[in-house]
């Protein structure tokens, strides 16, 4: 059975289980269903840690130094990385194992890629399911690496404890240390590749953050965002980033369990929805209705708000 052997740490049979539950066919639905129920009694990861950048930030070099150290300290590590989807084709490059290709052979290691297929907030629709398996296999630390293009990674923070935020010198980040958004959310901000010609630049980075962050409200009553840098090709600062991750869960531990409680109850209504939405537009006859609303909308016959209200009530 696919269950028993995903709890037994079988790496092709956590590979199908999770093929299974993001696949988009109706005809899987059911049997994804199942696979989870069937895994009862999974003992959650001791730490969910997102981390969020724009392209060239350098999340998969930072994400296999973290996940070696922590690989070295006994730990078993799950990488799930979501990669952009076509609009048109639905594909993406998933590329992310030959980018972190030590952390990829390693026995205790596991990284999956993800295809986003439009969903917003950084993550794809089934994350917080493969999350689940990752952590039925046995994964003690799940590493959420998120789309990271813009600044509405609401999603991914709401299904993982720790939420990291990776900038690079000179390109351009140093603007969004006025934005909200994701900069409410991160409970760490790392300026990484600060070597060579650009330590200095990431220096100045730091401070600028630094008088940003002093001006908006803590996102935690436990935890004020910290600025730092470091350079995770070469190593230098990533000590002290592990010791700044090491203190945020020791001062978030009291707290962990309600925070996850709280995320679980919000999962449970936007999984409601989605089911509701889904199960409302299956059949031919909201089909052929929707068809024919959509053409009142378009043409400007009717409010977007009332198509939707009339396909609910003729439900």
């Amino acid at each position: 059975m696919i269950a028993e052997a995903l709890k037994s740490g079988d790496r092709r049979a956590l590979g199908r289980a999770i093929t299974l539950v993001e696949s988009t066919r109706a005809e899987d639905e059911e049997a994804a269903a199942r696979l989870l129920e069937s895994l009862a009694q999974v003992t959650p990861a001791r730490r969910r840690i997102g981390i969020s950048g724009a392209p060239g930030v350098g999340k998969s070099t930072f994400i296999e130094a973290i996940g070696l150290k922590a690989l070295d300290d006994g730990w078993r590590v799950a990488v799930i990385t979501i990669d952009p989807s076509s609009t048109r084709s639905g594909g993406s490059i998933l590329g992310d194992r030959t980018r972190m290709e030590r952390l990829s052979r390693h026995p205790l290691a596991f990284i999956r890629s993800s295809p986003s297929r439009g969903t917003l907030g950084g993550v794809a629709r089934r994350t917080r399911d493969v999350i689940r398996l990752v952590e039925a296999a046995g994964h003690d630390l799940v590493i959420v690496e998120t789309v990271g293009v813009g600044q509405s990674e609401v999603t991914a923070s709401a299904m993982t404890d720790m939420f990291v935020v990776l900038l690079a010198p000179g390109a351009g980040d140093g603007l969004q240390g006025v934005k909200r958004g994701i900069m409410e959310l991160a409970d760490l901000v790392i300026v990484n590749k600060a070597d060579g010609e650009l330590a200095g630049m990431a220096r100045h980075m730091v401070t600028d953050f630094r008088q940003a962050l002093s001006l908006m409200r803590p996102g935690r009553s436990f935890w004020a965002t910290r600025v730092m840098s470091c350079s995770a090709l070469t190593g230098d600062g990533l000590d002290d980033v592990r010791a700044a991750i090491d203190e945020w869960f020791d001062a978030a531990s009291p707290h962990l369990d309600e925070e996850r409680r709280r995320q679980a109850v919000e999962a449970i209504g936007n999984e409601v929805a989605d089911l509701t939405l889904a199960r409302l537009m299956s059949g031919d006859g909201n089909s052929h209705a929707s068809q024919a609303l959509a053409d009142d909308v378009a043409s400007g016959r009717m409010p977007l708000r009332t198509a939707a209200r009339k396909i609910l009530d003729d439900t």
